[in-house]
């Protein structure tokens, strides 16, 4: 069933992302959630292990096809403001020296 770390293929769902820790994941999953985008976790992470890195611990992130497209652009809007903040953040530390 759970087969090395690629992601599976589910019928009708689409992978939209892979990480290394499920708390990552699980924050992007708010996330959508907050925006009526629905989507499940699938976690490879061998729980007898405590390692969180590596083929025994990707967690994936997918949504239904017909969210696909909704999903991904909420994603690139997120990454977006981010890294928008982290500019500004840049800029007054700036010009704070």
């Amino acid at each position: 069933m759970l087969k090395g770390s690629e992601p599976n293929k589910i019928n009708n769902w689409i992978c939209l992302l892979e990480r290394g820790t499920e708390y990552e994941v699980q924050l992007i999953k708010s996330y959508l959630d907050n925006l009526e985008i629905p989507s499940n976790v699938l976690s490879k992470r061998d729980s007898s292990f405590t390692q969180n890195f590596g083929e025994l611990s990707m967690v994936y992130l997918y949504v239904p096809k017909e969210f696909e497209k909704s999903a991904r652009k909420a994603l690139d809007e997120l990454n977006e403001d981010l890294e928008s903040d982290h500019s500004n953040d840049s800029e007054i530390t700036d010009n704070e020296t």
